[in-house]
């Protein structure tokens, strides 16, 4: 229950009496494995967010576990090596969450790649990488690389080189992570904004929590602070008056979403583009999206928005290669746009901006984790807690152990990588048996892994309380299992952050919408007021993400859901 959103007044009354080893500011990818990796370790930690679980940066990447192929230009063989061999170890801890994925890259006459750099590069990058066998680069000829997508532009084609990436669901993934971290002990909150810290002698012993819920402001101590808060780094550091030297400087990456109707992609493909950059066209759950751009940005950073200028840009790149599909904007179906909180360098454009992380120290004890990647959580929260370990030690002479995450599974992650498919057969037979669609049946597994029969049990009992809900079983069990072991707080944690709908399935959320907010309401015991606050919310964000508010002809009794 400690994750559950019916208990979190009762968790917020607990956490005002502890005293925490460390308290990590941030639930994006980066807090969520420092959280884990302390745990794991013997220290008592806590985490707040001041949004939801993931809603910045870590629910709006690329949704890749990649290892930066690109920055091979850039000579950053050391940053390719450990993120690179990272890959694995998160697909192996998580295999609901991430999958292989063969990437496939054009060579054309006169692109960012030739044939023989591209071949030299993949060799490097294998190597580096400490790629597996299997998964080890081929170079395919201008015909193998047409059987693979036709769709390509045939002018100017050299060939291909083919490797392996892999595809996750970043939101899936932190919220697993964090998952993991609370059962093994950890305490985590969502929409706790840490307001100021609490300062000793000039020393950090505290943070000031501000619960967004109920308006509540409370104090919290701990022996070590982390502000792991992606795009709001400097903002704390600006709090803890240590905003000097070294300063982050945001980029937006934006993302389109379209049926495969329209873009009838069956080949991951990373592409250049005219201007130079690189850009990824991923099929996904019948859809493909196409992104990323590449922008500096000192806007908004709650909601960072999609401009025409955005959509446009990549539009322009699709139309260069894959000209035959004719596409235009009135068939994006979603959107969405996340920022990268990268180290400013300057006179560096936002490509050529270094993705590696740094760690800062401010006097007053402050610990500042600023850049990284999604591929590279594991190994960053490991150098981290690394750094604290010492800190601790003086202060408790206690012993932590070393890093214990490398072959720890993630929640839902109880599943070796080549049992996985024959988990995933099993399990669609017992969901067909609830009645609910295979295809469906094959998602849900795939979202929840070895926690789906726990998911089964939400189910099952859904089907024996729902009487007057307007929800199936299906959807009212996966519903209640977010909120008892994910803390979905409101509808917006559910339909974005929990299931992915918004971006990739926006029609479920228009069907759904209204009877999962009037459960959520009666659930919590909202008043009117908070459920249209709550409702408004959920309408802007799908107004953000659903170009022009598409007219959605929907059939409420589609047994598929």
């Amino acid at each position: 229950m400690n994750f559950s959103a019916k208990n979190r007044e009762n968790l917020i009354s607990k956490i005002e009496k502890d005293l925490f080893d460390v308290i990590i500011v941030g639930g994006g990818i980066t807090g969520a494995g420092i959280a884990l990796d302390a745990t794991t370790r013997g220290m008592k930690a806590a985490l707040f967010e001041m949004q939801d679980f993931s809603a910045g940066t870590s629910s709006r990447s690329t949704k890749l576990i990649h290892g930066g192929l690109r920055y091979l230009k850039q000579f950053e063989f050391k940053l390719v090596s450990e993120v690179g061999k990272e890959r694995a170890i998160v697909y192996e801890n998580g295999p609901h969450v991430t999958t292989p994925e063969w990437m496939l890259l054009p060579i054309y006459k006169g692109g960012t790649f030739g044939k023989f750099s591209t071949s030299i590069g993949l060799r490097l990058y294998d190597f580096l990488a400490g790629v597996k066998r299997g998964e080890r680069r081929h170079m395919l000829s201008m015909e193998e690389t047409l059987e693979r997508a036709p769709l390509l532009k045939k002018e100017g084609l050299l060939g291909g080189g083919y490797y392996v990436e892999y595809r996750t669901d970043d939101s899936r993934l932190t919220i697993e992570v964090l998952k993991k971290a609370v059962e093994l002990g950890a305490t985590a909150v969502n929409y706790s904004k840490v307001e100021s810290f609490i300062y000793e002698g000039g020393k950090i012993i505290g943070v000031n929590i501000k619960d967004m819920l109920s308006e509540k402001e409370y104090p919290v101590y701990a022996r070590v602070i982390i502000n792991a808060t992606g795009p709001w780094v400097d903002t704390l550091r600006e709090k803890d008056r240590s905003k000097s030297g070294k300063t982050l400087k945001l980029t937006k990456g934006v993302h389109l979403v379209f049926n495969q109707e329209t873009f009838p992609l069956k080949q991951a493909i990373y592409y250049d583009t005219q201007d130079g950059r690189m850009v990824f066209a991923i099929p996904r759950e019948g859809k493909t999206y196409v992104g990323t751009t590449d922008t500096f940005y000192d806007e908004d950073l709650i909601n960072p928005q999609v401009t025409p200028e955005d959509r446009i840009y990549l539009l322009n790149t699709i139309h260069n290669m894959f000209p035959s599909l004719k596409i235009e904007e009135q068939d994006i179906e979603s959107t969405w746009a996340g920022l990268r909180p990268l180290i400013h360098e300057e006179g560096k454009d936002p490509s050529e901006i270094s993705r590696k992380d740094e760690i800062w120290h401010s006097e007053s004890g402050l610990i500042t984790v600023a850049g990284g990647k999604l591929t590279g959580y594991r190994k960053m929260a490991e150098v981290i807690v690394d750094r604290i370990v010492p800190l601790l030690r003086n202060q408790t002479n206690k012993k932590y152990l070393s890093c214990q995450t490398k072959h720890l599974p993630i929640s839902g992650g109880d599943i070796k990588v080549s049992d996985f498919q024959t988990f995933v057969s099993d399990n669609i037979g017992k969901l067909t048996l609830l009645q609910i669609d295979e295809r469906f049946a094959e998602k849900l597994i795939r979202m929840y892994g070895s926690n789906v029969h726990k998911v089964m049990e939400f189910i099952k009992k859904a089907d024996g309380d729902r009487k007057s809900i307007q929800l199936p079983p299906v959807i009212l069990g996966i519903l209640h299992y977010s909120i008892e072991e994910e803390m979905t707080t409101k509808p917006v944690d559910f339909f974005i952050r929990r299931t992915g709908a918004l971006f990739f399935d926006y029609q479920w959320v228009i069907k759904w919408k209204k009877p999962v907010i009037d459960y959520m309401a009666n659930y919590y015991g909202w008043t009117g007021e908070k459920k249209k606050l709550f409702q408004k919310e959920l309408e802007e964000m799908i107004k953000a993400s659903v170009p022009d508010e598409k007219e959605m002809k929907i059939n409420i009794n589609n047994p598929k859901l």
